[in-house]
């Protein structure tokens, strides 16, 4: 039996925080996208990240109705790539 289509969790962070503090944060990210590296960290769990050149970008808006608590709002943006993507590179001549 293979894994094919099994997603696998690696790291997970879910807090309240203010919208200047989110901004901050997506800022900080920014410029650990252009490094080619993300590292996240979470008291003692840690995960880096090497990100290719290429990723797919997709951005998500979404309600839900929570019932009691009322329609829920969410923005979600995720990058996505495949191990592939990182290892090859632009062509070059030996």
């Amino acid at each position: 039996m293979t894994n094919v289509g099994k997603e696998v969790t690696l790291f997970k962070s879910e807090e309240m925080k203010a919208r200047a503090e989110v901004s901050a944060f997506l800022q900080m990210l920014a410029a650990k996208l252009n490094t080619g590296q993300v590292v996240l960290r979470a008291g003692e769990e840690e995960l880096t990240l090497d990100i290719p050149d290429r990723v797919v970008l997709e951005v998500q808006a979404e309600d839900e109705d929570k019932k009691a608590k009322g329609i829920q709002h969410s923005l979600e943006i995720t990058l996505k790539w495949f191990e592939a993507d990182r290892l090859t590179g632009p062509l070059e001549l030996g």
